[in-house]
């Protein structure tokens, strides 16, 4: 079954829409802002806040929260609403479930968990590291 198809029965838009609109929300971001939106530094900024709750003194030894101090701003409330607008988008679409193997990696792959895992684990890590190094 191709990816269309799938996408279709599942009532999912298409991902030439989606990166559209996204595109044009990053112009409105910028246009009203003048600030990017992005999620790395969200993510940085949420392990610090939780290593301030059991540490504060090692936060405040650190030169990058000296410089970005771990706080709930508009980019962390961004990165909670992408979740949460996700979440209400495929209950409401009816495509919604939980799985640790989507069925594209099983059909490709197998439905093997741990590659599944080290997978993602080592290219989400290689993504946060390049957006980390590009300053973003």
């Amino acid at each position: 079954m191709t990816l269309r198809r799938e996408l279709q029965e599942v009532g999912a838009w298409s991902p030439y829409v989606a990166g559209a609109l996204a595109g044009l929300l990053m112009v409105a971001s910028v246009w009203l802002t003048g600030k990017y939106f992005g999620a790395s530094t969200t993510f940085v900024r949420s392990a610090g806040m939780i290593e301030s709750v059991f540490g504060p003194e090692r936060i405040k030894a650190m030169d990058y929260f000296i410089k970005e101090v771990p706080k709930i701003d508009w980019q962390w409330m961004f990165v909670v609403g992408i979740f949460i607008g996700s979440l209400v988008s495929s209950a409401a679409s009816k495509s919604f479930r939980i799985q640790s193997v989507p069925d594209m990696w099983k059909a490709r792959f197998g439905p093997g968990v741990p590659l599944r895992a080290v997978v993602a684990f080592v290219g989400g890590s290689v993504s946060m590291y390049g957006a980390r190094l590009a300053d973003g």
